[in-house]
């Protein structure tokens, strides 16, 4: 007799190899076909839908009461809600809005703007850090340093 905490039955193992080769096939597929928006650079929405997606398909390999089609219809209705936001948010400017904040100016001129750095709970060794990927090491040397919606910082030279 085995431990069910280690192994159950072969049935359990074969269903997670063709319902898990199936649902990958079936998300790669959909993510392809969405187009390369579904796949870029994360803001707040972006991850949120990337953690349903790994968590849908958790379920789908491992929950034996989730069928495949069921399993498959949500990744696709993730997807296709993931590509009516980011539609809409392209075409309306009041809807990107809603979704997207909006770059955050930390420094100006080479001065830091203390208020900005603590309401977006960035560092100056943040921003050093910074700098120095972007070949400065003064703060003086940068005209500005902003905050991109997806979290990187971007720095813009003299």
């Amino acid at each position: 007799m085995t431990d069910p905490m280690f192994f159950d039955d072969w049935r359990g193992i074969l269903r997670v190899l063709v319902v898990g080769t199936a649902a990958y096939a079936a998300l790669v597929f959909m993510l392809r076909i969405s187009g390369k928006r579904t796949l870029s650079k994360m803001n707040a929405f972006d991850l949120i839908v990337t953690v349903a997606l790994g968590s849908t398909l958790a379920a789908v390999l491992l929950d034996a009461t989730v069928p495949l089609a069921e399993g498959v219809l949500a990744l696709a209705l993730l997807i296709f809600l993931q590509y009516a936001i980011t539609w809409a948010s392209v075409r309306s400017p009041r809807f990107q809005g809603l979704i997207k904040a909006e770059p955050t100016l930390l420094v100006h001129e080479g001065r830091y703007l203390e208020a900005a750095l603590r309401q977006q709970r960035v560092t100056r060794a943040e921003i050093e850090a910074a700098l120095r990927q972007s070949g400065k090491t003064e703060v003086a040397e940068v005209r500005s340093v902003v905050l991109e919606t997806d979290g990187s910082l971007t720095v813009i030279a003299r």
